[in-house]
């Protein structure tokens, strides 16, 4: 049992890049996938400018993507929001307390009770109206920020898209030439004897392994990608999270106090009465 359990794991791993391949194949439309077919033909091993531009042009999209969603997080300040959020309720939660020291003066003070309950309202009013202000101006750039990170998200999973496309055809073509061009220079070579030939099939190897190398990083750009677009989504949540509390605190937090003032100062002009 012990000798059998190297067999496996080199099945695995000889099945592991099928995986891959079936995986990057799934995202791709039928259109996609003949766009690889085509692109593998025009891919020259050979050349060593095309090797280093190879999927360059890819890899800066995603560099500079990087960049303006690390400069959307940066310029965004969502403890402020946080402090207007606790502003409002602190507010009220004080008015509410001032209320209740005095509230077993009331049929002694009568209508000194009520001016004063009517100026510790207007001027809690005149204060939450202006937290209210800066809420709503969040709220309208919260809400463009999620539409903003929708796009985002769209944009990161096409380049994520190209580059798989880059990798596969990349490992498609370094695979026929392996297979096929550099088996047969190594065969000449061996029946031969030749030096220029065994030179031949050595550059052509050489040039091979340059060229998975450039896949390699290719595939690491492509794990960035990758790893983005939950971040994205992640950024996208605490902003929604975010503002639904704003929405909840204006349209039910700050009605309801509002709402039970008035029916307080009716309250009092019934004792008076």
């Amino acid at each position: 049992e012990e000798k059998e359990e190297p067999a496996v794991v080199e099945k695995e791993e000889a099945v592991q890049p099928v995986d891959e391949k079936e995986k990057i194949e799934a995202i791709l439309t039928p259109q996609e996938q003949k766009q690889v077919d085509a692109f593998v033909k025009q891919i020259d091993i050979t050349n060593s400018q095309m090797v280093l531009q190879y999927g360059a042009s890819s890899q800066k999209k995603i560099a500079d993507f990087s960049e303006k969603a690390l400069e959307n997080v940066k310029t965004k300040d969502l403890g402020e929001v946080g402090i207007l959020l606790s502003d409002v309720v602190t507010e009220l939660k004080g008015f509410d307390e001032e209320e209740e020291k005095g509230f077993l003066g009331i049929f002694k003070k009568g209508g000194n009770k009520i001016q004063t309950m009517k100026a510790k309202y207007a001027k809690a009013e005149t204060n939450v109206n202006n937290i209210v202000k800066a809420l709503e101006s969040h709220e309208v750039q919260l809400m463009k920020d999620i539409a903003l990170l929708d796009k985002m998200y769209e944009v990161n999973l096409t380049y994520y898209k190209e580059l798989a496309m880059y990798v596969l055809a990349g490992k498609q073509k370094l695979a026929e030439t392996r297979n096929g061009e550099l088996q047969e220079l190594k065969n000449k070579a061996m029946a031969s004897g030749l030096a220029e030939d065994a030179q031949a099939a050595k550059d052509l190897d050489s040039r091979c392994e340059r060229f998975e190398k450039k896949l390699h990083d290719l595939e690491l750009t492509k794990t960035i990608a990758m790893q983005t677009a939950p971040q994205i989504r992640l950024v996208q949540g605490n902003d929604i999270m975010m503002a639904e509390k704003i929405q909840s605190t204006l349209v039910n937090t700050i009605p309801l106090w509002k709402s039970q003032m008035v029916l307080a100062l009716g309250v009092e002009h019934s004792a008076q009465a």
